[in-house]
C-alpha cells in the first residue's frame, strides 16, 4: 500500500497526488513512469513521475480522469492508499548539454515536461517552454514551469489566456529564428495528435524531436505487447524501450488508431461504473 499524503484538484478532472514512496523517489529520474492501481481489481495505470523529493521520500503524480480506472483513482483522498505503485519504469530522459532546448507541453503534458525542463536548466541549457491547453481553466503549473524556463509561452485554443492558437505556431516561429541560439532538441509531450504535429513542424528544420508515449499498457515490463509502437516498420514497446522516442520515426496514424481501439468498451465501462457509484450513494427507500 502507498499512502496518499496530499491531493489537489489542479483543473477540472485533473488531480495532483503527492504519495509516500521512498524507494521510488530514491531512484526516480526525469522521464520515468510508475504503474498504479486503485484497488486489487483495478487496471494498471501508467503515470509519469511529475516530481520527486528524495529527502522527503515522496513522488508527485498528475492524473486526468478519462475512464473507469482513473475515475476510481480520483475517488481516493489524502490519508487513503493506492493498492499498488510500481516503479520507476522505462528509460529516463537523456539530458545532454545544448545551447537551447524547446519544451512543448500540451494539457497534462506539462507534468512530465517539468522535471525534464528543470534537469536541462540545472546543467546550464537555455530552456524555452511552450505550454498549451484548450482553455484557461485547463491550465495548471504555469508558475512552476515558468520557474524552470528562461522563456515561457502560453497558448490556448480559444484565446482565453495567452496567445490564441496551437503550440505548433510559436514552435515553428522559434525554429525559424534558431540561428542565434541553436535549438539542439525539442521535447513534445501531450496528446498524441499534438505530438504528431509538433514532430511534423520540426522535421523540415532537422531538429531532434523527442516525444513521450502513453499507450495501452498492462504489465509494464515488455511481456504483454499491448504498448507496442511502430518506428518506421520496427516494433518497439513503450514500457521497456521508451517511453521516449524519436518523434520523426513514430507511425502516428497507427498509434492514433490503436488508442481508439477500445473506445466503445471504455465508454461502456465508465458508464456502468458511474451508475453503480451513484446507486451506492443513493439512500435506500426500503
Amino acid at each position: 500500500m502507498t499512502r496518499i499524503l496530499q491531493k489537489t484538484e489542479l483543473a477540472p478532472k485533473i488531480f495532483e497526488y503527492i504519495v509516500e514512496a521512498p524507494r521510488v523517489a530514491r531512484k526516480a529520474q526525469p522521464g520515468h513512469f510508475v504503474i498504479v492501481m486503485a484497488d486489487e481489481r483495478g487496471e494498471r495505470v501508467p503515470l509519469t513521475v511529475a516530481d520527486f523529493d528524495r529527502k522527503a521520500g515522496t513522488v508527485t503524480l498528475v492524473m486526468m480522469v478519462v475512464g473507469t480506472s482513473t475515475a476510481k483513482l480520483a475517488r481516493l483522498e489524502a490519508g487513503e492508499s493506492l493498492y499498488a505503485l510500481i516503479g520507476p519504469l522505462g528509460h529516463p530522459s537523456e539530458i545532454e548539454r545544448y545551447d537551447s532546448v524547446v519544451m512543448v507541453a500540451g494539457g497534462v503534458g506539462v507534468a512530465p515536461i517539468f522535471p525534464i525542463a528543470r534537469a536541462f536548466r540545472q546543467i546550464g541549457t537555455r530552456v524555452i517552454t511552450i505550454q498549451g491547453a484548450r482553455s484557461r481553466d485547463l491550465l495548471f503549473w504555469t508558475d512552476k514551469i515558468a520557474a524552470v524556463s528562461d522563456q515561457h509561452l502560453v497558448t490556448t485554443d480559444d484565446g482565453s489566456f495567452g496567445r490564441k492558437g496551437l503550440v505548433t505556431e510559436p514552435l515553428r516561429e522559434i525554429l525559424a529564428q534558431d540561428a542565434p541560439r541553436r535549438i539542439g532538441c525539442v521535447y513534445a509531450i501531450g496528446p498524441a495528435v499534438m505530438m504528431k504535429f509538433c514532430a511534423k513542424s520540426t522535421e523540415p528544420f532537422g531538429v531532434k524531436t523527442v516525444v513521450s508515449l502513453n499507450s495501452v499498457m498492462v504489465d509494464g515490463t515488455g511481456m504483454c505487447g499491448g504498448c507496442r509502437v511502430s518506428l518506421r516498420g520496427q516494433t518497439r514497446f513503450t514500457c521497456s524501450d521508451g517511453p521516449e522516442f524519436d518523434g520523426h520515426l513514430v507511425d502516428w496514424d497507427e498509434l492514433l488508431a490503436r488508442q481508439k481501439i477500445y473506445a466503445h468498451e471504455e465508454k461502456c465501462s465508465l458508464d456502468r461504473y458511474v451508475e453503480q457509484y451513484q446507486a451506492a450513494r443513493e439512500p435506500s427507500t426500503t
